[in-house]
């Protein structure tokens, strides 16, 4: 069953979130201004290569609070312009809270939560996982950059962009975390499997680049969404 938060305890259950993440880690909320301990705990999940995403509402990020985001690069942080919701989720807990991500919030205001298990209460995890990734599908991802390629040889700019993209994508059939290769889509088992066949077409679950649940297939690794916002550099990379 869910259990009531207030303050302090929302702070200590918010740390455990993020110190006990294996495989997600999913952060919304509208203000951004991390205090230090979470930067600490956000680091450690950097270099694990959790599928971490860090989502935002509100577009008044300190200079100092984007050169951070900005160094964890296998950490997405994606802004939703709506974004009113504050909730915290790991692939075991979510925490819905009253709370932004706001170090202000953590120490100067009374605020109240509820903490969800998903071993305790499965379905109501369901509902908070399910509409958290309706929010992630309506927010835009903002570390994703497209920039010429310079000749280390001649400095002669190459008319080919390339991506600033976070650390890993997705195998298109297990949603494993792998590097960002639309032209190599599956992770090592899954194209020993695929490699029996060869079937450039065959139907796959996930989108190669946000990992979202999407049919995708060898010829097409990434969801219309995704597609259509790096449309340029996919088709670079595929010739």
């Amino acid at each position: 069953m869910a259990e009531f938060l207030s303050t302090t305890g929302i702070s200590h259950q918010l740390e455990e979130i993020i110190r006990n993440a294996q495989e997600r880690l999913w952060l919304f909320s509208p203000f951004l201004k991390v205090s230090p301990r979470i930067k600490q705990l956000l680091e450690d999940a950097n270099r694990l290569k959790i599928d971490a995403r860090v989502i935002y509402g509100k577009n008044e990020l300190q200079p100092e609070e984007s050169a951070w985001l900005e160094s964890m690069t296998s950490i997405r942080t994606l802004f939703c312009k709506h974004l009113h919701a504050k909730c915290y989720l790991n692939e075991n807990q979510a925490l819905l809270t009253s709370m932004n991500l706001y170090e202000f919030s953590q120490v100067n205001n009374y605020e109240m939560g509820i903490l969800v298990s998903r071993e305790e209460s499965q379905e109501l995890y369901d509902n908070v996982y399910l509409e958290s990734q309706r929010i992630l599908r309506a927010s835009d991802e903002i570390r994703v950059t497209i920039s010429k390629v310079v000749s280390t040889e001649d400095s002669i700019e190459s008319p080919g962009p390339t991506l600033a993209l976070p650390g890993a994508g997705f195998c298109i059939r297990d949603q494993t975390k792998i590097d960002l290769d639309p032209t190599k889509p599956y992770c090592l088992p899954c194209y020993r499997k695929w490699n029996r066949y060869k079937n450039a077409e065959y139907k796959e679950q996930y989108c190669h680049i946000c990992g979202d649940e999407h049919t995708t297939a060898l010829k097409s690794p990434a969801c219309r969404r995704c597609y259509r916002r790096y449309k340029d550099v996919l088709e670079f990379s595929a010739g």
